[in-house]
């Protein structure tokens, strides 16, 4: 199976969104240079961040969010965002009756369901995992390999928590990667795993 992997763009102070759900100028990046990250034309970054970030777009197979993301995008009216191949939604309201019903999106009940549904789909390909609060509750239960943000200068204050509800203490390893592109900064880290003492 592929690798776990949590990620977002987010502020210097842990945040994805404010308490109004806006982001601000956290996806600014994505529009700041002028090699074209995809087909729309309209997401331009720097060629560092293009040399980051596309090949990792290109090894994702499933993505999971939870039904608050899914709610206000509409589920992106049926298609999956960047080219992902199937959505995974962590809800116990189940699919929206009359909701594109040809749409790659499965409708599941907790983060355990939705990393095992996740991986199925994606088979040898990268789950990524939206953070917040389904992000923060996946971590939570031990199936992150590995966390990956895009660190915007910018101060909120408050709002939306890259972890979400987190109140233990996890450890990460050294950053495999720390690239400066336009405006953002890209981290990538493994999620270092507990191990039991020997008996």
């Amino acid at each position: 199976m592929g690798k776990v992997v949590m990620y977002s763009s987010v502020s210097v102070d842990g945040f994805i969104a404010d308490e109004k759900d806006q982001t601000g100028p956290l996806f600014d990046w994505l529009l700041s240079g002028d090699v074209p990250l995809d087909d729309s034309g309209v997401l331009k970054v720097s060629q560092t961040s293009y040399d980051y970030i596309r090949p990792y777009w290109d090894q994702i197979g499933a993505t999971i969010v939870g039904r608050h993301v899914f709610d206000m995008t509409n589920g992106w009216d049926g298609t999956p965002p960047a080219g992902v191949d199937h959505v995974v939604v962590v809800t116990h309201r189940g699919r929206p009756e009359g909701w594109y019903p040809e749409a790659p999106f499965s409708f599941v009940d907790s983060v355990e369901a939705a990393v095992a549904k996740a991986q199925e789909l994606a088979g040898e390909r990268v789950v990524e995992v939206a953070a917040g609060d389904v992000g923060g509750q996946v971590l939570a239960a031990g199936l992150i390999d590995e966390v990956r943000m895009d660190v915007v200068p910018v101060v909120f204050g408050s709002g939306k928590r890259y972890f979400g509800p987190i109140h233990a203490q996890h450890l990460l390893e050294d950053p495999d990667e720390a690239i400066q592109g336009n405006r953002v900064l890209h981290l990538r880290y493994r999620v270092r795993r507990q191990t039991l003492p020997a008996e």
